[in-house]
């Protein structure tokens, strides 16, 4: 098999994993059985409520769907790496209360790394 034969397969497998788990949310639109998976993969979620938990799900289903129906790869890793840092700051309650401190003012310039 060439590069570009299996890179053809592995973009055929994606599609097709995408689309079963955008199959299961369309017909369980609580995503119950991906939710329940989900802290076998990301064992991080059990700092995630509920709610967020069900919103990490969804957002990742249609991450995951945008790469193999778009080309669009980096975006699941975004929503992986956002979520994984919403459920560190909640694991620690002190960074969390200090997170949910009401702020004023302004604090300058925002640096962008590329």
């Amino acid at each position: 098999m060439t590069a570009a034969d299996r890179e053809e397969e592995r973009e055929r497998t994606l599609a097709t994993a995408s689309r079963l788990f955008l199959a299961l949310i369309k017909h369980d639109p609580t995503a119950r059985a991906l939710v329940i998976a989900m802290p076998e993969v990301f064992p991080w979620v059990r700092h995630l409520s509920s709610a967020e938990l069900r919103a990490f799900t969804l957002e990742l289903v249609e991450a995951l769907s945008d790469a193999a129906e778009l080309d669009v790869d980096a975006t699941s890793q975004e929503v992986i790496a956002g979520w994984r840092a919403t459920a560190r700051i909640k694991a620690d309650p002190a960074h969390y209360a200090e997170a949910r401190k009401p702020t004023s003012g302004d604090f300058g310039p925002v640096q962008v790394s590329a």
